[in-house]
């Protein structure tokens, strides 16, 4: 009885083994089908993220080397800065993507003999006053004027950060939020010079706000720097009309740029064009 059963237990056993080993067999055979088929897929993947790679835009050896050269070179001149004219006036590179674009020595010599001209005309700052003169993102302008009448008070107002070398005379000024500046200069200012960098009517539309807010409520002399292709909206938004004199840049740029002023400059600056008098 003991035997029997130990036979028939036995059985049993090899039985189940036999049936594991079968199971184990289907098992392994599914593992390695599903392996296989799992790394059809990761190699379908993988040429298909090749494909992609291939349709991105890629620059050419030649294009890359340029690219790099150039960014070198930005990298060089803001670090040391670079002449903006003579007379030892230093200023830091262009940021072309800033929409950056330095007057020439000429343009900025003639806008700086006005400014000083306007700041004796306009008597002494009011005590409340950060500054005579607000340049609105035109950092030549303020470079040439500090250089030359280091005495006359003058704001920089400039989204570049770079020019926090200024100290006390630079303010962060973004033309997106036009009036977001420090309430002191609020009416504070006989002289506002302003380049918009964007030949934009929502550009000029937001500094033509920063302008008002700056601007001396008994009178402000404006001068306005922008491309010809504003002119009936400087006209709207400011009351200013074109100069014969025509600003220039170190990097002459296609389109063709006016000064405007709301006062007529008479024998300087060309004075107010004859038709728009």
């Amino acid at each position: 009885m003991t035997a029997h059963g130990l036979s028939h237990r036995g059985g049993e056993f090899l039985t189940s083994a036999a049936s594991v080993g079968e199971e184990g067999d289907w098992a392994r055979s599914e593992a390695m089908a599903s392996g296989r088929e799992e790394e059809r897929v990761r190699g379908e993947v993988r040429g298909e993220e090749e494909e992609e790679e291939d349709d991105r835009p890629q620059l050419s050896a030649v294009a890359a080397e340029a690219l790099r050269e150039f960014l070198a070179e930005q990298r060089r001149e803001e670090g040391e800065g670079v002449e903006g004219g003579g007379g030892g006036v230093e200023l830091v590179a262009e940021d072309w993507r800033l929409s950056q674009f330095w007057y020439d020595e000429r343009t900025a010599r003639a806008l700086t003999e006005e400014v000083v001209r306007l700041v004796s005309l306009s008597g002494p700052a009011s005590s409340s006053a950060a500054a005579a003169v607000a340049c609105i993102a035109c950092p030549t302008l303020y470079a040439y004027l500090k250089a030359s009448n280091p005495d006359v008070p003058a704001q920089l107002l400039e989204y570049d950060e770079r020019f926090g070398q200024y100290g006390g005379d630079f303010t962060f000024y973004d033309y997106n939020q036009p009036e977001e500046l420090p309430a002191e200069m609020k009416h504070a200012y006989r002289i506002v010079v302003a380049d918009p960098p964007y030949l934009s009517k929502e550009c000029l539309v937001k500094v033509a706000k920063t302008v008002s807010f700056l601007a001396h409520p008994e009178g402000s002399f404006l001068l306005l720097l922008t491309g010809e292709v504003q002119k009936d909206r400087a006209f709207e938004l400011l009351n200013v009309r074109p100069c014969g004199f025509k600003p220039q840049h170190s990097n002459k740029l296609g389109n063709e740029f006016r000064l405007f002023t709301n006062y007529d400059p008479a024998d300087r600056l060309g004075g107010w064009e004859q038709n728009d008098a």
